[in-house]
């Protein structure tokens, strides 16, 4: 299990997270939801491991968690099996065993066919599955997640969201993802959790109950607009339309 327990932070003078506590079982999906600049991507390098926080302590049980960013940050001289096996390398891997690896999941994520092609040659949707690749290579059960599909465009998107709920079912990894979009947060999340504005605070949790096969387009609107009816929700997104985006 993750746990946050009262993770306070700052950078200068500036406050940007206060006394936020929460866990993520194995298995679970959790999304963080919250207008821009309240905290949400400080909160999730914190569970990383890659910021300190200022105030409060994390308690990371898993075996590997493992990072993907927004951007999928491969390295632009290296083949897309070679930027898959990036992390097994660091570990000491040989070369042959993780270029198996990464043909392997190279192939469960529909890359079968561009082992040889370098960053640039890949769609911005191709290069976020060698992002996720590079994370399952290393054998994470935690995948922390910020704005990983907020670049692709709305039919790219949706296609991703589908594979990464695929890919959590089957390999039964948990899941920390910062969301700046509340219907990506109701499709993807078993709990939503809501960010207030600078400095982050949790002013509301969210379980989802219904299945995620059966969390149609008709679902996520009303979900969405329930949860924008919530006053602590609503003060947080300030009615902002371009927080709820299909």
């Amino acid at each position: 299990m993750l746990e946050l327990d009262a993770i306070g932070h700052a950078f200068g003078m500036s406050r940007v997270l206060d006394g936020v506590s929460l866990t993520l079982a194995p298995g679970e999906s959790v999304c963080l939801v919250g207008p821009s600049g309240c905290g949400k991507t400080t909160l999730l390098r914190i569970a990383a491991g890659l910021v300190g926080p200022a105030e409060g302590r994390v308690n990371d049980g898993f075996h590997r968690s493992a990072v993907v960013f927004q951007e999928g940050r491969l390295l632009p001289w290296r083949r897309l099996l070679d930027n898959i096996g990036l992390g097994l390398k660091a570990a000491g891997v040989p070369r042959r065993e993780r270029l198996a690896r990464a043909r392997s999941l190279a192939a469960e994520l529909g890359l079968a066919e561009c082992h040889d092609r370098f960053p640039h040659e890949l769609s911005g949707g191709m290069q976020q599955r060698v992002a996720l690749a590079r994370a399952l290579a290393v054998e994470a059960d935690c995948l922390l997640l910020d704005e990983p599909f907020s670049a692709l465009d709305v039919g790219l998107r949706s296609e991703a969201q589908a594979l990464l709920l695929d890919l959590l079912a089957r390999r039964g990894i948990a899941s920390l993802l910062v969301t700046h979009d509340l219907t990506e947060a109701l499709r993807l999340g078993h709990r939503v959790v809501v960010l207030s504005p600078a400095p982050g605070r949790i002013v509301h949790e969210a379980h989802v109950e219904r299945p995620f096969a059966e969390r149609d387009a008709a679902f996520l609107y009303e979900a969405a607009g329930a949860l924008l009816r919530h006053p602590a929700v609503a003060e947080s997104f300030l009615f902002r339309t371009d927080e709820v985006t299909p």
